[in-house]
C-alpha cells in the first residue's frame, strides 16, 4: 500500500491510496483529511521536510519514526502477522502471537502444555528464524502462554 498526501490544493490535505492487491493495483479516489489529521501532517510529519516539493506520506512517516524511536518496535511488532511464515503451519497452528515487549519479549498462546512444553524446547531454534535479519529490532526472549 502506498499513500501520498498532497498539501497543493486550495481546500486542504487530501490523501491518495494506492493498495496493491493479487489482481493488480486499486487506485482509491483522493479523500480529503480532517482538520485535526491535516493539522497533524502539516505539524509533525511534513514540518522536518523541505516544502519545495511533494512528500510522501511514506517518507514522512520514515522521518518522523526515525526522530520518535518508534521504528523498532513497529519492525517487533511486524513478527505478529508474520507469525505462520517464520515459524510454519504446523506450529502456527497451534499457536497465536499475543504481543511483543518494550523490552523484546515475545507473548505467544499456545493451545495445549504438550505444546508448550515442546516449544520450550525449540525456543532457541524458533529465536534463530525469527531474528534472521532483523537488526536492532531483535526479540529477546519469548514467553510461552497456555491458552484457556
Amino acid at each position: 500500500m502506498r499513500v501520498s498526501l498532497d498539501p497543493t490544493s486550495t481546500s486542504g490535505y487530501f490523501v491518495q491510496v494506492v493498495v496493491a492487491t493479487r489482481h493488480g493495483r486499486c487506485l482509491l479516489p483522493p479523500t480529503p483529511l480532517p482538520r485535526t489529521c491535516a493539522r497533524f501532517a502539516r505539524r509533525v510529519l511534513l514540518a522536518p521536510l523541505k516544502r519545495s516539493k511533494p512528500t510522501s506520506v511514506g517518507e514522512a512517516l520514515d522521518a518522523y519514526l526515525a526522530r520518535s524511536g518508534f521504528g523498532r518496535r513497529l519492525q517487533q511488532a511486524q513478527i505478529i502477522p508474520d507469525w505462520p511464515h517464520l515459524v510454519g503451519p504446523q506450529i502456527a497452528a497451534v499457536t497465536r502471537p499475543d504481543s511483543v515487549a518494550p523490552d523484546g519479549t515475545l507473548f505467544v498462546h499456545v493451545t495445549t502444555s504438550a505444546w508448550m512444553t515442546e516449544l520450550q524446547l525449540m525456543t532457541p531454534e524458533i529465536m534463530a528464524r525469527i531474528n534472521a535479519g532483523r537488526g536492532a529490532a531483535r526479540i529477546r526472549s519469548i514467553r510461552w502462554l497456555l491458552s484457556r
